[in-house]
């Protein structure tokens, strides 16, 4: 049951009890949390130390260049010098958009064994708590892992609770493009987990990745898992406002503007991840073809229209999922708006079935996962969708990248 299909007296006292909840949050913790801060970040000392360099006795470009811009810088350069800009400026190079891939993947290599150093020593440091300690080792095995053979990390960053991005497949020949935007709880430490696996960005991206292998074996695909923002921590202030999805959107847009090629994009919004990608629609660039949301709690807007993006719009929810039960409006910035799934909204209404419950859209053999690797796909036609088949397909031209009907 969602909260379209219920009495108007039942939402407004849904809608009171949850701004009641909201208002002893805020009482009891304030607006804010307070979190400590190093006065310079690894990443910002990286990106502030190329800004001071020199190559041939000229300045570095401006790392906030456009990624344009800096795709013909490093094309100018010799394999010796770029290389030599990724050992000298590992950070900044490895979260440079524009930068070659393989030199972002070498870069944030060079990084990650940087800062796997770093948190040995820590694990080690007696001037830390026992719990400091654990937290240094639980971070190095992080870093291990990233640093095993074959992994492609498009973005790290070990400030806080962390960011990163990886890659599956080849991102530099892929016919379509697939990028997995998780949601709360989404951070360095568990963007990989060895329980329940397909709830992590990690596993959503090899799942989806093995779908859209078995959907189009003949269709090069690469998918990202991109937890390349500061996601909200439990379900709290930052859960219910669009502040950390305000953030996340500009890291978003500005991941996608680098990207090679000219591959079209679909993007899968898992929970608080729709919010960011509501917010982010408007300023997608135009390979974008799809923007897919699953157990979404708004996108910001009270209609896929107003989302202002020329990319399909889709959504679905699994029957036991919990998400269901917020209330789907936005007041005073709290709350998300609409809900995707209601006819109201307008966007394409997908089966899930098998998902059971608000994490499991991933798992393989579920419709939900087999859904989005089609969509990934651009096998449209062979979608399933939730309720009413012709609204659902209505204007779907197939996929000609594909080879599907």
């Amino acid at each position: 049951m969602t909260s379209f299909d219920t009495s108007p007296q039942l939402n407004v006292w849904r809608a009171l009890l949850a701004l009641a909840v909201v208002f002893v949050m805020l009482a009891t913790t304030g607006w804010t949390a307070l979190r400590s801060h190093r006065a310079v970040t690894p990443l910002q000392a990286s990106i502030s130390s190329w800004e001071h360099g020199r190559i041939h006795g000229h300045h570095l470009p401006d790392p906030d260049a456009s990624p344009a811009r800096l795709a013909r810088f490093f094309a100018s350069l010799t394999a010796q010098e770029r290389t030599h800009l990724a050992h000298r400026y590992p950070l900044a190079v490895g979260n440079m958009n524009g930068a070659p891939l393989a030199l972002r993947y070498r870069a944030n290599r060079l990084a990650l064994t940087e800062q796997r150093k770093v948190e040995l020593r820590r694990m080690h440091d007696n001037r830390l708590s026992l719990l400091g300690q654990h937290d240094a080792g639980r971070r190095m095995h992080r870093y291990e892992s990233l640093l095993q053979k074959g992994r492609q990390v498009l973005a790290f960053d070990p400030e806080g609770s962390g960011r990163v991005a990886q890659v599956i497949g080849d991102l530099q020949r892929a016919e379509r493009v697939s990028v997995v935007v998780p949601g709360v709880d989404t951070n360095l430490l568990t963007f990989q987990k060895t329980n329940r696996p397909y709830s992590a960005a990690l596993g959503m991206a090899q799942s989806l990745y093995a779908a859209e292998q078995a959907a189009s074996p003949t269709t090069r695909t690469a998918v990202i898992a991109w937890a390349d923002y500061t996601a909200p921590a439990g379900l709290g202030i930052d859960s219910a406002t669009a502040m950390r999805a305000a953030e996340g959107s500009l890291r978003l847009n500005a991941m996608l503007r680098g990207l090679p090629g000219t591959a079209p994009v679909s993007l899968f919004c898992h929970s608080y991840g729709s919010v960011v990608c509501g917010i982010a629609a408007p300023g997608l660039p135009r390979r974008v073809a799809d923007i897919a949301v699953a157990a979404s709690p708004g996108m910001r807007v009270s209609n896929a229209s107003h989302l202002r993006t020329t990319a399909q719009v889709w959504a679905m929810r699994d029957a036991t999922d919990w998400v269901q039960d917020v209330p789907y409006l936005e007041l005073g910035g709290l709350g998300h708006g609409a809900d995707p799934v209601s006819a109201a909204f307008g966007a394409r209404v997908l089966s899930a079935q098998g998902a059971k419950g608000h994490a499991g859209y991933f798992e393989p053999g579920t419709e939900s996962v087999r859904n989005f690797a089609e969509i990934g796909v651009g096998a449209y036609r062979s979608v399933h969708c939730a309720r009413e088949e012709n609204v659902c397909r209505e204007g779907l031209s197939g996929a000609s990248t594909s080879g599907r009907a």
